[in-house]
């Protein structure tokens, strides 16, 4: 039980995911290249599946371009797995101008 109410604040969780490389290709032979952690990580919530699922649907439409983690990551560079309530924070913000 105490393991279950740390991981909830946060302050314990599984060992952070690996990390990958994601390419994505636009219409236009544009090819964007980035590091990311893999989808591996466990302890998602549904309000950060939601806001994944949400931007992810901006992409196809074209509504919005992955150039936008692009540039996120190469302005914050986390040098840690970000946790569920910071990934949400991060999430929200890309989202919000889509709105």
């Amino acid at each position: 039980m105490t393991s279950v109410v740390a991981a909830a604040l946060n302050a314990w969780g599984p060992g952070g995911p690996s990390m990958m490389t994601a390419v994505v290709c636009a219409r236009d032979d544009q090819r964007v290249e980035t590091p990311v952690f893999s989808g591996a990580a466990t302890a998602y919530t549904q309000r950060e599946v939601d806001l994944s699922l949400g931007l992810l649907s901006h992409f196809v439409r074209g509504s919005a371009t992955p150039a936008l983690l692009t540039q996120w990551w190469q302005d914050n560079q986390p040098s840690d797995v970000l946790h569920s309530h910071e990934r949400e924070a991060v999430l929200e913000d890309w989202m919000s101008p889509l709105m």
